[in-house]
């Protein structure tokens, strides 16, 4: 997770567009990219549109810093993450320049974009909920490339979203422990040879009746045991001797055809009942009545037909969230596309005087600007294989409205099932909870028989 920081630029926007396209910083320019406009002529793109502003405020631009854990990203990760931090923020409306910066101990991207967008001309509002959505888009996509943590005001050293999220829960030390064992289970052939493996990656054993392990720098041991079913002594020997699978799931491998709403209902009796108070909570009880209230709404009866239903909504949300990015790259694409020939057909007489005059230098240099926001806006219509023909503007703005409300339904749709996603996932949840501690008590008197 990178830290973030957004201020604003109310002067010298040249000289800080100068500043993050330092050769020296960028590698010769290899890491400088842009949106909407060229980065060699950003500033006097940015400075058109905000002369089309409706309220231009204070700002001509806004300067977005992420920056990452030392040693941890490549160069071309870390632009690639601010080029799509870049486009989640800008929503394909505002100009926009990425550069990364490779000089220092810790990479780190700048992203200059105008504080007035070229679709609409309004300006940009940044505050402080503005900020933590740009923070909150940046922590997302560290997670997704499983980049670190770098919290704000805790050093430089990089944590993994895991450890972060374990340091503050408290199971840190555990959560590394599993995932030492679990990587050692398919390179030995015994348990005794487990333990031997973890004292040879840095472990300290404590033996006795149950195998306790300590970290470099962990203050107390950890008992096998304690990390779940899965990391007794006997089950770790049963994954080594490939008799058993982490993550045993008896709901599904032992109910199988098992009625699920027999087996909750079952489970509330349980519950109820005077030899069974130690587990039954009346949150339990709320949580399995409720879960039985939903089996029944949507009329599922098996297990294997819950987790045909999450397989099938989960593939239609990603369906539904590829569906929005093509639309969502669709009016990003149009958007420039009709910024460059609204840009094209303003100044083509411009160009056109350009052409006739007979001082050509001195008219350049009393039209500069708009000779070169011409120039560029013919390059980027090139590049963009548009023919000879001009495409309409009407029509493309037309066609532009109708593209944002197909995003809005497609949105509303995956918001939807987005929500159904993790609202079978606590159910299937609820459910294998409820089915588990069902068969513990059962243990449990067996225990006591033997």
């Amino acid at each position: 997770m990178a830290v973030t920081k957004i201020k604003p630029i109310k002067s010298t926007l040249s000289k800080a567009l100068d500043y993050i396209q330092n050769p020296a910083k960028t590698d010769e320019k290899m890491l400088v990219s842009s949106f909407g406009c060229s980065f060699e002529t950003a500033d006097i793109e940015f400075g058109f549109t905000l002369s089309q502003a409706l309220d231009k405020g204070n700002n001509l631009a806004h300067h977005l810093i992420q920056s990452f854990a030392p040693g941890e990203a490549t160069y071309q990760q870390a632009h690639e993450i601010g080029r799509q931090l870049a486009d989640a923020v800008t929503k394909g409306q505002y100009e926009y320049v990425l550069t990364t910066h490779i000089d220092k101990g810790h990479i780190h991207n700048h992203i200059i974009f105008c504080a007035v967008n070229f679709v609409d001309h309004h300006k940009y509002v940044s505050n402080r909920r503005s900020y933590y959505g740009i923070r909150n888009i940046s922590d997302k996509l560290c997670r997704e490339n499983g980049l670190s943590v770098v919290v704000p005001g805790k050093g430089s050293k990089g944590k993994t979203y895991a450890e972060y999220q374990a340091e503050r829960t408290g199971t840190s030390w555990k959560g590394k422990l599993k995932i030492a064992v679990d990587a050692l289970i398919p390179q030995v052939s015994s348990f005794e040879e487990l333990v031997q493996q973890l004292q040879t990656v840095g472990y300290e054993i404590k033996p006795g009746k149950y195998i306790s392990c300590r970290a470099p720098g962990q203050e107390r041991f950890t008992r096998l045991k304690t990390l779940g079913v899965d990391y007794t002594e006997k089950a770790i020997t049963e994954r080594i001797a490939g008799k058993r699978t982490r993550t045993a799931k008896a709901p599904k491998q032992e109910r199988k055809g098992i009625s699920l709403l027999i087996d909750i209902e079952n489970s509330i009796k349980a519950q109820e009942s005077r030899g069974y108070e130690q587990w039954a909570k009346i949150q339990n009880l709320k949580q399995a009545a409720k879960t039985l209230n939903f089996l029944t709404e949507n009329r599922i009866e098996q297990y294997e037909q819950l987790q045909e239903k999450i397989a099938e909504i989960n593939t239609a949300s990603e369906q539904a969230a590829d569906a929005l990015k093509s639309v969502e790259k669709r009016l990003a694409d149009m958007a420039v596309l009709i910024k460059n020939v609204s840009t094209y057909q303003k100044l083509k007489p411009v160009y056109e005087m350009y052409r006739k005059a007979k001082d050509k230098a001195a008219y350049r240099a009393a039209h500069e600007s708009d000779l070169i926001l011409f120039e560029a806006a013919v390059k980027a219509l090139r590049a963009a294989q548009i023919g000879s023909k001009l495409p309409n503007v009407a029509t493309l703005q037309a066609e532009y409205t109708a593209l944002q409300e197909q995003k809005e339904i497609l949105y509303a749709d995956y918001g939807k099932l987005k929500k159904q996603v993790k609202e079978y996932d606590i159910i299937k949840q609820n459910i294998d909870s409820i089915l588990r501690q069902e068969k513990e008590p059962e243990r449990g008197k067996e225990t006591e028989r033997g």
